[in-house]
């Protein structure tokens, strides 16, 4: 798994059933990038776009995906980076490693989501005799508090 893989990208609304190898599908509309794994296993490997999750980069030209890809539910457990379309291979990690990046992955989630909950909620900072401050779920209220 040492070969140097270059990657293409699509921009999609929808990801489509069949996926091309060596091509990375990306759903604005539904925060989602989703490929082919690259050690060439054939596992679909779906990757969203979320503060918690992975962020992608589009420089115009070419995309990366961080963090590291890490398929550790596959047969392969196939372990890469995506760096300006092209795949860099990371090393295996142990039971033991998969198993703490789980946990750090669990908590960063329960924290991020923790923080963010008085917003979700729609509770307010307001003096109790005062009406709450409108409050909103979409993405674009989000990201404005964000």
């Amino acid at each position: 798994m040492n070969q140097e893989i270059v990657l293409k990208h699509e921009f999609v609304e929808f990801v489509p059933e069949e996926l091309k190898e060596r091509t990375i599908y990306i759903s604005i509309r539904f925060a989602t990038v989703s490929h082919l794994c690259v050690c060439g296993c054939g596992n679909k490997v779906v990757t969203p776009l979320r503060p918690t999750d992975w962020k992608l980069i589009f420089d115009g030209k070419t995309i990366s995906l961080e963090p590291s890809i890490g398929n550790w539910s596959f047969g392969c457990q196939s372990h890469y980076y995506i760096r300006n379309s092209r795949v860099r291979w990371a090393p295996r990690w142990s039971k033991q490693q998969i198993e703490r990046g789980r946990v750090r992955d669990r908590r960063v989630k329960e924290r991020y989501y923790a923080a963010d909950e008085p917003f979700r909620a729609g509770v307010s900072d307001s003096a109790p005799d005062k009406p709450a401050a409108k409050t909103g779920t979409g993405f674009l209220w989000r990201l404005k508090w964000w």
